[in-house]
């Protein structure tokens, strides 16, 4: 039995609160104001109200009956019960197809094809009439099969990967619900739940008082560090909210010349500027080198212009680098700067008692990115911002619009917390994470992070006594490792120029190679003045040691004749 026919049904002219009744003489003609024996001003406007809806509905009417070719595609956009059958089929076709087979690993991660042919083979064009219900559920499964199995276990090429089944059943859920967490009314228990959360990052973070503080769930870690960047100005200048950068003196950013794009990119979109972003050398192993952050921190102050904060990175983005935090706070401290933290990556390391170490001194800082999506694997996006400054996200950004945020409601208004937000619609993101963590607890989020280091170092290890394979960093600290691979043909040359343009060559030749085979992804990139190498990034804890070799070998392969 569907589950629509065990619903009652309730017809437009019913009500939950007031049956409709033929017989009692209630209907339209009885509340007509035309037909009423006496009227007052009111009646008289009520009934030209009346009598021009009515030649309204008429109209439309008519209307109707002319365009009934129009009217037979059209569609409500409300779930009636003969959608049950179609929707159901549908989730389990995404379940069979995407869920299940497109994880297993003899499936292929991508079935690839030139976007030439790509347009011949799907069919993406609009039509003025709608497909039918088999059409769609052709198009749902050709969806799947040309697109990149993110949870495959061998997509490996990107910060996020995997497909945990809570968080899914979690977006599932959301994405039914449709909520826009901004105020409670809308969203009550998505906005406790918010709370809930957010409280217990800080707490994990380290924040004074048992994680005293504020934060909300961003659509990505790119917005998130922009959200330091605004609290850093305002608490720096408050009467920036009212007049901007105008006649200021010139505020100034430093961060990692390995740090993630997104801060010069907010920078730039918020009007500091690409060249009040300065770059912070780092050393070896790719940390911001302390002694070029004070040599820049006092140049600016020689220019008369004034530092206004340090984003930090605790995991970066090629490297997996966590810089010196500690040693940064001292600094920010001495020079009176904001100092942010972008965890986006390497933020998951702190639910591991053993690995949090890696970010000592992120609880003395103003703000931290975290994004669950990414090393705790949560599905795609889950993004936090938190901060140890209760009120300023809200005197930041708050402009206190009165058709959204009424002072004067029912309820206690401090739970409306859409307006320090700079959306205004916004989805539930945290109801994935928090099932995520209900259902396995911070101890499975522990475990889970500790398998996937555990697993990196298994194939650092391999990468050290393989023939052929070099490692960029002999030590990497997260769970990306970079390394070469040198084809036979190139071991035997001198290390010189010619070397290192050939090699450059061989990592995108590689990576073409498995995406047309379709065995895996691994992505690569340059550094500097370093050749193309590859970028293993671990986050999905389902892979094995036999996974670890498989990919060493698959490289191998595909290179052995380069």
């Amino acid at each position: 039995m569907l589950a629509s026919e065990t619903f009652p049904t309730h017809h437009f002219k019913e009500s939950i609160f007031k049956p409709y009744s033929t017989t009692s003489g209630d209907d339209l003609a009885a509340v007509n104001p035309l037909t009423a024996s006496t009227s007052s001003p009111a009646d008289s406007a009520s009934a030209v109200a009346f009598e021009t809806a009515s030649k309204m509905l008429a109209t439309n009417g008519n209307n109707n009956i002319a365009k009934d070719d129009q009217l037979s595609s059209f569609v409500a956009s409300h779930p009636a019960a003969e959608f049950e059958g179609f929707i159901r089929a549908c989730v389990d076709e995404i379940i069979k197809l995407a869920v299940f087979q497109g994880t297993n690993r003899s499936s292929k991660v991508v079935e690839w094809h030139e976007p030439a042919e790509l347009r011949q083979l799907f069919d993406f064009q609009l039509r003025e009439k709608g497909e039918s219900q088999d059409k769609l559920r052709e198009l749902l499964r050709e969806t799947i099969r040309f697109s990149v199995k993110t949870g495959h276990p061998y997509f490996i090429n990107q910060l996020y990967s995997g497909v945990d089944p809570y968080a899914l059943v979690g977006q599932w859920l959301t994405d039914a619900l449709n909520p826009s967490v901004y105020t409670y009314e809308v969203a009550p228990l998505f906005t406790l739940m918010e709370e809930q959360v957010l409280a217990e990052m800080r707490r994990i973070v380290g924040f004074p008082n048992g994680g005293q503080g504020d934060g909300i769930f961003c659509p990505g870690g790119s917005i998130a560090n922009g959200y330091a960047i605004s609290c850093a100005r305002y608490k720096q200048s408050p009467e920036s909210k009212k007049n901007g950068l105008f006649n200021a003196k010139p505020l100034i950013i430093f961060t990692s010349e390995d740090a993630h794009y997104s801060v010069e990119k907010l920078a730039m979109f918020m009007g500091f500027g690409s060249e009040h972003v300065r770059k912070i050398a780092t050393n070896e192993v790719g940390k911001m080198r302390l002694s070029d952050l004070e040599d820049q921190v006092k140049q600016c102050l020689e220019n008369n212009w004034q530092p206004l904060m340090v984003s930090a990175t605790a995991g970066t983005t090629v490297l997996g680098a966590f810089d010196d935090l500690a040693g940064i706070s001292e600094l920010c401290k001495k020079y009176n700067m904001w100092m942010h933290v972008d965890a986006a990556w390497g933020g998951g390391a702190l639910m591991s008692k053993k690995y949090r170490h890696l970010l000592s001194g992120i609880e003395r800082a103003d703000s931290v990115t975290w994004n669950p999506h990414k090393l705790l694997a949560a599905s795609q996006q889950c993004s936090t911002f938190l901060t140890r400054h209760q009120q300023v996200l809200a005197q930041c950004h708050s402009t206190n619009a009165t058709y959204l945020f009424q002072k004067d409601k029912f309820y206690d208004t401090s739970f409306d917390t859409g307006d320090k937000h700079i959306q205004c619609g916004r989805r539930a993101d945290v109801f994935k994470f928090w099932f995520m963590w209900k259902a396995k607890g911070t101890q499975g989020l522990e475990a889970h992070v500790e398998q996937v280091f555990r697993m990196s170092e298994f194939f650092t290890a391999k990468v050290r006594e393989r023939p052929g394979f070099e490692l960029v960093l002999e030590r990497p600290e997260c769970t990306n490792i970079s390394f070469w691979y040198v084809p036979p043909g190139l071991r035997q040359m001198e290390r010189n120029r010619e070397f290192y343009d050939r090699l450059h060559k061989v990592a995108p030749k590689v990576k073409e190679g498995m995406i047309k085979k379709g065995s895996m992804m691994i992505t690569y990139q340059p550094l500097r003045q370093l050749p193309n190498f590859f970028r293993l990034v671990l986050q999905n804890s389902c892979l094995d040691e036999s996974d670890m070799v498989y990919f060493l070998d698959e490289i191998e392969s595909l290179a052995r004749d380069l």
